[in-house]
């Protein structure tokens, strides 16, 4: 029942055999849902998980960033949570925010967290348990050591990779990629132009999981890649909100060992809200090659 403190992701296995220890108000092991849509914690999780919401506690929507170091201190602290903690995120929506969660504890240090394979859904498929308890913590101290700025990349950052020539990956959907649509169905477009930033390859995120959820073996996500024309470390990764994006980067990071990828946090909402900022169209054949 020990920790491997090799392993980035977990199974499902993995957490069923140690509930009893996430059950537990003891910092050493943290379950912690990451949803976006509303009342799915509430309304059931896995046992022993705490509960954070993207919209309100990932980000500080008043300067549309990452939430700040007191802000981020105080939320952990609050899920009983310390700097040697073993965080395990899993979420809703295809473990998109749950990624995000782990890509953002990873930009502000954290050094010991995990991911859910196949997250909230490939759980429930696996008729593994759920209640609506929510568990009672001890609130904790919580002081971050220091921030990654190695791993974030902003829009002044992207227009000078593109001057050197860095590959650039979108992870939407063709149809957001060509500038058809502005968003996947169904949610907010909150961005005013459609299309990519010029020069980025079209590889979605949806290429390098499996159907019900779970990554894809990293001798196949690599091959995407290669597929793709993208072998070298020194890439950016944005998708519209930074949700798929992350995602992304867990892949190329943490599962293929790339050691120089940047997040480009502000996404295609910043970029395609930006004025002057140059944007493509449609789909040039020697870029996008996934539709």
């Amino acid at each position: 029942m020990g920790i491997d403190e090799t392993e980035t992701l977990v199974s499902a296995e993995w957490v069923a055999q140690r509930l009893p220890a996430f059950e537990r108000d003891d910092p050493e092991l943290v379950l912690v849902e990451v949803d976006v849509v509303p009342d799915t914690y509430a309304e059931a999780h896995l046992p022993g998980a705490v509960g954070v919401d993207w919209r309100t506690d990932l980000q500080d929507t008043t300067v549309f960033d990452v939430p700040s170091k007191a802000a981020f201190e105080k939320l952990l602290g609050g899920l009983g949570i310390t700097e040697t903690s073993t965080i395990v995120c899993y979420g809703d929506v295809d473990n998109w925010f749950a990624a995000y969660a782990y890509w953002i504890l990873t930009y502000y240090g954290h050094d010991d967290v995990r991911l859910l394979d196949g997250g909230r859904e490939y759980w429930l498929e696996q008729n593994l348990p759920m209640t609506d308890t929510v568990p009672s913590v001890t609130e904790r101290a919580y002081d971050l050591d220091g921030i990654d700025e190695s791993i974030r990349v902003d829009r002044e950052g992207v227009l000078e990779a593109m001057e050197a020539g860095t590959q650039l990956v979108d992870v939407r959907a063709p149809a957001e990629y060509r500038g058809e649509i502005l968003s996947p169905p169904g949610w907010n477009e909150g961005v005013q132009r459609g299309g990519h930033i010029p020069g980025a390859i079209n590889v979605p995120w949806s290429r390098v999981v499996r159907a019900d959820g779970r990554f894809k073996p990293p001798s196949e996500i690599r091959a995407v890649y290669e597929d793709a024309g993208i072998v070298d470390d020194d890439t950016i990764v944005y998708c519209r909100i930074g949700e798929r994006s992350a995602l992304t980067w867990v892949a190329l990071t943490e599962l293929l060992g790339f050691d120089a990828v940047r997040h480009y946090y502000g996404s295609w909402v910043e970029w395609g809200n930006t004025v002057g900022a140059p944007v493509e169209r449609g789909r040039p054949a020697d870029r996008s090659r996934n539709d």
